[in-house]
Parts: structure tokens; C-alpha cells; sequence
């Protein structure tokens, strides 16, 4: 499944080998792409980079027919997750296919690779998503489903734990956006729900460290032409308890939790 990932992601940005990186379109083909600095990086409402600033950029190439291709990359914590990468690069492939003049349907799948980890960090989740307009509001329902792999484990931190231990995760969320009238000002609102194994993976990670739980965020942006300001706050439902219980699961500067509420503040640009 990795190999053909990585070869539709070769193939789809292959045909677009050209100078231009400009949002326009070359006869059926169009790339974009956007560069953010985030003052925390937060995966599903835990913290991937300690607590400390990230900066993140990707280019998706979208072909005419709905099928489009991207690279997604961010700095980590540096502190020995993910069996030592200091980065997070993923590939992500799919289809979308309009539904009516106000829905889309998007299924494809992202493969979460750290390079300079070790050989167990690596996973592939697809996922489906379903969006759509509605008055002054903008909504997105979708489930990610990631089969079970060695880097979803239960490894440590369980009665059950094993080395080798392959498991599964399921991730549901939904998204709400809407702009504020005669203002450049978007509100937007969050919530997921995490169902994986109860413990740490083979790099004392996890991307759903307690099993089951929630994460939400209730934020704003602020559009200036192809720049946006962005502030947010971002939570988890993980219990004081169930962070003692996790070894590493902790900013290791201060002790402070990586999964606790958190204001989180961004720029990011469009290209």
C-alpha cells in the first residue's frame, strides 16, 4: 500500500515538473501549496513539537478529474519521539468528487513518515471526508481509519503491552467554519474523537496515547489578502491521571502536559 502511494504522489507531481508554483492552472493540472509558523504544533489535540513553535509548509498538485496529490511536512520536538526524527513528512493522495452544487466527497489516504526514525514510526491511515456550504457556514464530517501496524502498537505502558504488537485507530471529526459579515474575520470550531490502543507505540508515541478520547478547538482567523492570522484554543478530554499513567507524556522542560488546554497562535501564507 506504501509503494502505491508513494508512486501515485511520484507520478501526479512528475507531470508537473514545470518552473511555475503559482497557484494556476496549466492546462488540467493545479498546484498550490501554503508555508505557516505555528506557535504549537498540535496533532489531534496533543502537542508533537514540546509544547515549542513548528514551521510548516506543503504543495498538493490537483488534477482536473478530481484526483489530487501533496507533501506535507513539520518540524517535531526533537526529544526522542518517533524513534528519533525531528520531522514529520506526509504523503497524502486521493479523489474528490462533487455531490450536487454544494457537497464534495474527499476519500484518499495519508501515509505519516519521520525520516530519521526508526523502521516501526511509519504508518498509513485512508480516510473520507464529506464537506459542504450551507448558508454562511462551511461544514466538514470525516473518519480516518488506520489498520492495523507495528507503529499503532501497544508496546509499553499496559498489562497487555508487547513488543511487535500491531494495532488499529479510528479518528471521527467534524468542522465548522463561517465568516463574520463586512469583516475579514472567520470563526471555527472543532471536535474529534480518538479510538486506539491504550498505551505507547515501539517510540513512546502514540496517536491516541489513552485509547479513547476527545480533542476540540474553538479559534478565529484573520485573512490579510494571501496571508491569515490565526489564534486558537485547543484541548483534549485527557485526564490528569491518564498522563501520570503514560511515561514521556510530558513537556520535558517544565513537566507540563503535551495533551492540556493550550492557546495556540499561527500565520500562515497561500501560494
Amino acid at each position: 500500500m506504501k509503494k502505491e502511494l508513494l508512486a501515485t504522489v511520484g507520478l501526479l507531481l512528475a507531470s508537473v515538473a514545470t518552473p511555475a508554483l503559482a497557484q494556476e492552472e496549466a492546462g488540467p493540472i493545479t498546484v498550490s501549496g501554503s508555508v505557516a509558523f505555528v506557535t504549537d504544533y498540535r496533532f489531534r489535540g496533543v502537542s508533537q513539537t514540546n509544547e515549542k513553535a513548528a514551521i510548516q509548509g506543503g504543495i498538493t498538485v490537483s488534477h482536473e478529474t478530481g484526483l489530487y496529490a501533496g507533501v506535507w511536512g513539520s518540524n517535531l520536538a526533537g526529544w526522542g519521539q518517533f524513534g528519533g526524527s525531528n520531522m514529520e513528512l506526509d504523503l497524502i493522495a486521493g479523489y474528490k468528487l462533487p455531490v450536487g452544487d454544494a457537497v464534495t466527497v474527499d476519500v484518499g489516504a495519508t501515509w505519516y513518515m519521520y525520516p530519521g526514525g526508526s523502521n516501526e514510526t511509519d504508518f498509513i491511515e485512508p480516510y473520507v471526508k464529506v464537506s459542504g456550504t450551507f448558508g454562511p457556514a462551511a461544514l466538514t464530517a470525516g473518519v480516518a481509519y488506520a489498520p492495523a501496524q507495528e507503529a499503532l502498537g501497544n508496546w509499553s505502558a499496559h498489562p497487555q503491552s508487547r513488543i511487535g504488537d500491531k494495532e488499529d485507530n479510528l479518528y471521527l471529526w467534524g468542522d465548522v467554519s463561517g465568516g463574520i459579515p463586512s469583516t475579514p474575520v472567520t470563526v471555527k470550531a472543532h471536535l474529534g474523537y480518538s479510538d486506539g490502543n491504550p498505551g505507547l507505540g515501539p517510540n513512546g508515541t502514540s496517536i491516541a496515547p489513552t485509547g479513547t478520547y476527545f480533542d476540540w478547538m474553538l479559534g478565529a482567523d484573520l485573512a490579510l489578502g494571501k496571508v491569515t492570522l490565526g489564534v486558537a484554543y485547543v484541548d483534549t478530554s485527557i485526564k490528569r491521571a491518564e498522563r501520570l499513567a503514560l511515561p514521556g507524556f510530558s513537556n520535558t522542560l517544565d513537566g507540563s502536559s503535551i495533551s492540556s488546554g493550550r492557546i495556540v497562535g499561527s500565520i500562515s501564507a497561500s501560494f
